[in-house]
């Protein structure tokens, strides 16, 4: 399909969780945008599930084809099983990261999607470039604050 984009998606930590990022990759014909950003304190999920919506709300058309290669099981599995429309409907109580799904489920429907898990580190050059991205992007300096998380996680510690 010619008017399909791609998008090549990985997330980093290291500790979880830790200094973390996400690389991205988005090819429509001859176009081409490498993107990636660090957090100071976040977790691999989060930034797994970061990458895809950064590739998202990257693209300027609404109602796009978009295929996404990740290799993050978690979200892969979340949509293409249709968990996270459960979680949605039970308004995400005792699951992780809802910030981040309700914003991923509000781009989301704004294009046809289809997620294609990858195995990782499997010699997938777009894949390999967005983990290295990703890690690069999480050992900058002056990381931003990923202040959902460290919110959620301060909450957290008062129960």
């Amino acid at each position: 399909m010619s008017n399909e984009i791609t998008i090549y998606t990985d997330g980093a930590s290291s500790g979880n969780p830790g200094p973390g990022g996400y690389g991205i990759v988005l090819i429509s014909g001859k176009h081409r945008l490498e993107k990636s950003e660090g957090f100071r304190i976040t977790t691999n999920n989060r930034m797994e599930l970061l990458a895809v919506i950064a590739g998202l709300e990257a693209l300027k058309k609404q109602g796009s084809n978009v295929v996404v290669y990740t290799d993050s099981k978690y979200v892969a599995d979340a949509v293409k099983n249709r968990w996270v429309f459960q979680w949605e409907s039970k308004a995400f109580k005792k699951k992780k990261n809802p910030d981040l799904w309700i914003r991923f489920l509000k781009i989301y429907r704004k294009h046809n999607v289809r997620f294609v898990w990858i195995k990782g580190h499997n010699s997938n050059p777009e894949n390999e470039l967005c983990d290295r991205m990703a890690v690069a992007a999480s050992r900058k300096k002056d990381l931003a604050e990923d202040a959902e998380y460290n919110s959620v996680s301060e909450n957290n510690m008062l129960f």
